[in-house]
């Protein structure tokens, strides 16, 4: 004899005790969703922008990833470059100028291509 079939062979009072527990399921969906955070997780506004780099410093980055890679950690050059922020912006008034001024000055605007 199968274990949810009654005695007397009738199939409905598992069916009974199926639609039974059926309510219970829908509270314990809305329990969980009670304990969710009340706050979603604030996502960042991420804004797309371009800029013109001169050879030395695109290779830069190629090195910085490289040395990245030494430690087991894949770098993007977005990532190298808001990590570059974090350190600029940790220094003092004359680091920052000596470091701004230690640039070679570029010309503003798109490069132009030449066939």
């Amino acid at each position: 004899m199968k274990a949810n079939q009654s005695k007397s062979g009738s199939r409905k009072a598992p069916a009974a005790a199926a639609k039974a527990a059926k309510p219970a399921a829908p509270e314990k969906r809305k329990s969980a969703l009670v304990a969710a955070p009340a706050q979603p997780l604030k996502k960042d506004k991420l804004i797309r922008d371009s800029f013109t780099l001169p050879r030395e410093d695109f290779e830069l980055i190629a090195t910085l990833k490289d040395r990245a890679l030494d430690f087991k950690r894949p770098t993007k050059k977005s990532e190298l470059l808001r990590a570059g922020l974090q350190v600029l912006a940790s220094l003092d008034q004359t680091k920052l100028r000596t470091a701004l001024e230690a640039l070679r000055p570029l010309k503003a605007g798109r490069p132009k291509n030449k066939p």
